[in-house]
């Protein structure tokens, strides 16, 4: 899987990287030349130039960016400019591959190998059969990715391109390891390692040196395994990659449980579980609390087991499955014509003992007022769940047509709020008091959402979202979250002056169009997309607790309402967003 467009995806446990991805992309980068496209000033070199950075920094809109890919391609075509024809084709295929479209992304690898191949440069073509091996491990084709990464890496050698090099040893040595090839494997693990390790690339080194400790992991040699895992998540934690080592600690746990050493695989394991809790992890806080689960069970633990085991599917199966709805309407309907034709035949064949008959008939008539009202029960609860899960209006939508089409807001105020020290607080509590304590705060929250007609989106871990303007638009969406936070924050400050735990809680609320609209097509979320969400995001995490911060867009809606008092931040440096005009405000 891509995180934040880096380079690696984790396959069957394996860190891997994915080459043609290395650079960090840049949405703001490609607003800034989306400008000077506008603009048509460029041309020659400089527009294709252009026109290659635009497609590379193009994150939140893939078909724009395969747009400006095609642009390039067709305008290096008439230049006759090959170097740049190959770097169209390998972004248009970068961009059908992170759209999940890898029948596409290998027909625009292949147009971009055979450029290279015309421009003579071989780092292009080398790395782009890189791509191609990638993609073909992805689609699950390990023959066709064990050839083409032979290809790559004959090519790479003749290059001084040593970072390629050894990117694409690791991810072969990833494609044996999932073929259990484990000789093979650590073979190409220990030269890509030393070339990272030559060059100080710390990050590629981290990688390795997991990688090479799952193998030994797999290999039974499980003290090697430790010393390789434990080294790369020293060097992952100097670089805050909590994704790779959450994975690593999870892989640490079913190492100490292969040993029987439950109480050092307990560790391991919670430590992967805050870890994924802190930052969001969805898949990682799914597996680290089945792992968690499955080793207070061997500790008789029952309670917080349990309690895992229900945080696990509850992050694995959040969302309930529309077709099972509309089967079980269908087998009610079927179940209730087979039974009264039953009752037809019987009345036919038993007309002499009328008082056998209605006996028989009454039964039946109970038995399918029975089964209609348990069905009924059942339907009635799988619709009470979707309601949970989507706004009223999308579920409808979605009931009737069988999808819910994405519609654009303008505007929109995106409520994001966390627990300030929640990792610290998880280490002190068990985890059953942990889920209890979410569940009541989370429980009253979503009564407050209610009452200000505020749309709940989401709980990742600590961390709560809420909209408020969609599905049904709403002039007042500034006005009402900010009343409604007020009111969560009063409801836990109450709460604090009687519990022992204490809760202090940052909200951030900012103010601007969103995209939203249902993800997936047999399990459904309802989730938003756009920079609203991203800047709601770093209100929250730049606030202070007790404290409700908002940007310059949600003031100026404000701004003039007698009801509220407002506190200039001034200038606050946001991550990925630079300076950001900031204010706290708070209710009279």
């Amino acid at each position: 899987m891509f995180l934040n467009r880096k380079a690696y995806y984790f396959a069957i446990g394996l860190l891997c990287f994915v080459l043609t991805i290395v650079s960090a992309q840049d949405q703001k980068k490609a607003d800034s030349l989306l400008i000077i496209y506008q603009e048509d000033e460029l041309k020659g070199i400089e527009k294709l130039e252009l026109l290659r950075n635009l497609s590379f920094n193009e994150i939140h809109n893939l078909d724009a960016a395969i747009g400006y890919a095609e642009e390039l391609i067709n305008l290096a075509k008439q230049e006759d400019n090959y170097l740049y024809l190959h770097r169209g084709y390998i972004q248009k295929g970068n961009s059908h591959r992170l759209a999940g479209d890898l029948n596409a992304a290998l027909n625009a690898f292949f147009k971009s190998t055979q450029a290279s191949i015309k421009a003579n440069y071989l780092e292009g073509e080398g790395s782009t059969y890189t791509a191609i091996a990638d993609t073909y491990s992805e689609i699950g084709n390990s023959k066709n990715a064990e050839i083409y990464y032979a290809k790559a890496i004959q090519i790479l050698r003749k290059t001084n391109d040593s970072i390629a090099l050894a990117t694409t040893l690791l991810n072969a040595g990833d494609e044996y390891f999932n073929s259990e090839k484990y000789a093979l494997a650590l073979q190409y693990f220990e030269e890509s390692g030393l070339i990272f390790k030559k060059a100080n690339y710390k990050i590629g080194t981290a990688y390795n040196l997991g990688n090479v400790g799952m193998v030994y992991a797999e290999q039974g040699k499980d003290s090697l395994a430790k010393t390789y895992i434990n080294d790369a998540i020293a060097v992952l934690e100097e670089l805050e990659d909590y994704y790779a080592i959450s994975e690593y600690l999870t892989y640490m746990s079913d190492i100490y449980m292969k040993q029987k050493n439950s109480a050092t695989a307990l560790t391991y394991a919670q430590r992967s579980y805050n870890l994924a809790l802190k930052y969001g992890l969805k898949k990682q806080i799914s597996e680290s609390s089945l792992k968690l689960s499955e080793l207070y069970e061997q500790h008789k633990n029952i309670p917080a087991s349990y309690a895992l085991y229900k945080k696990h599917i509850a992050y694995r199966d959040s969302v309930t499955n529309l077709e099972g709805v509309a089967k079980m309407a269908d087998l009610r309907t079927a179940y209730e014509v087979s039974q009264k034709q039953v009752e037809v035949d019987l009345l036919n064949q038993q007309k002499r003992n009328q008082l056998i008959i209605i006996g028989f008939t009454s039964l039946l008539l109970l038995t399918l007022f029975y089964n209609y009202r348990t069905i009924s029960k059942e339907k009635k609860k799988s619709e009470k769940l979707l309601l949970n899960i989507l706004p009223k209006k999308v579920a409808k939508e979605l009931k009737n047509t069988g999808k819910a089409t994405s519609k654009k807001y303008d505007n929109v105020s995106i409520l994001f709020t966390d627990f300030q020290g929640f990792t610290a607080l998880v280490a002190t509590i068990s985890a059953t008091k942990l889920i209890e304590e979410l569940n009541h705060i989370f429980g009253r929250f979503d009564d407050i959402m209610d009452e200000y007609q505020i749309e709940k989106i989401e709980t990742i871990g600590d961390a709560y979202m809420a909209a408020c303007g969609l599905p049904e638009e709403n002039e007042h969406h500034a006005q009402r979250c900010v009343q409604a936070a007020q009111k969560m924050i009063d409801f836990l400050i109450a709460r604090n002056l009687t519990n022992d735990i204490q809760w202090n809680m940052r909200v951030g609320i900012h103010s601007g169009p969103v995209v939203a609209g249902v993800v997936g097509k047999t399990k459904f979320a309802y989730d938003l997309f756009g920079d609203t969400v991203n800047t709601a995001a770093r209100m929250e995490s730049n606030g202070k607790p007790e404290k409700i911060n908002i940007s310059h867009s949600t003031y100026k809606l404000l701004k003039d309402e007698p009801s509220f008092l407002f506190k200039s931040r001034g200038r606050i440096l946001a991550k990925g967003k630079g300076e950001m005009k900031m204010y706290f405000v708070e209710t009279k």
